[in-house]
């Protein structure tokens, strides 16, 4: 029987705490969020944020893609990046008129304070414990034009007794509008909403191994939510 411990303790753990995954990259590039989602973020905003875009990017890490996008969108922009560890290094001073904030907290823990047109969260859902509540926060921050994006693996969330729910997990999200897209194992969503999900979050399992990156990951657990008569099986 697998152990599972709360997101407090998971945000200790190893596996989270000294992740790597996310911290070299840049906005475009080799190793860039444009290569990872398949779409530029900062053209993206330029094409559809308006006057004053908001990018909200979670998992974060030393925010350089943020960085880098501060340079090409136009003054009065909003990037926002929320990291368990933060950077570790002091970003540079945006260009005047770009706003760049980088925030060192929990995502569970965390509420923004305005909605934003662009939510991304470049492999960073791997190592969250309640993966499912954190993308429907996310779904309730985006605004009626914006667009999520983040990488999902469906092999990371799983019933109380171990088996597998991703099939479950993908229907209840495609229902609530959002759409997977298996190659990149990208999870989309355009224009923000409510997202009730039928699970309950009962723990994470920090020891569940690599996931398809190849880098040790985190084990999500969920039971059913759903009264009898309208139940989705796990």
């Amino acid at each position: 029987m697998v152990r599972l411990i709360s997101d407090s303790e998971l945000s200790a753990s190893s596996v989270v705490a000294n992740s790597t995954m996310n911290r070299e990259r840049g906005l475009s590039g080799v190793n860039s969020y444009t290569r990872e989602l398949g779409f530029d973020p900062a053209a993206w905003l330029r094409e559809h944020g308006g006057a004053a875009p908001g990018w909200l990017d979670l998992c974060s890490g030393e925010g350089r893609a943020l960085v880098e996008a501060a340079r090409v969108l136009p003054a009065g922009a909003e990037l926002t990046g929320v990291d368990l560890v933060g950077p570790l290094v002091p970003p540079p001073v945006p260009a005047a008129g770009a706003r760049l904030r980088l925030v060192t907290a929990a995502l569970a823990d965390w509420v923004p304070e305005r909605s934003y047109q662009l939510i991304t969260c470049v492999h960073g859902l791997h190592y969250l414990g309640d993966q499912l509540g954190a993308i429907a926060r996310a779904a309730s921050w985006l605004a009626p034009d914006g667009r999520f994006a983040a990488h999902f693996d469906p092999e990371s969330v799983r019933r109380p007794d171990g088996s597998g729910a991703g099939r479950a997990v993908l229907a209840a999200l495609r229902a609530a509008g959002f759409e997977y897209r298996a190659r990149r194992h990208l999870l989309l969503l355009d224009g923000g909403r409510p997202v009730a999900l039928p699970f309950g979050y009962a723990g994470a399992d920090p020891a569940a191994g690599p996931n398809w990156t190849g880098q040790p990951a985190v084990g999500s657990y969920y039971h059913s939510l759903v009264a009898p008569r309208g139940r989705v099986e796990l």
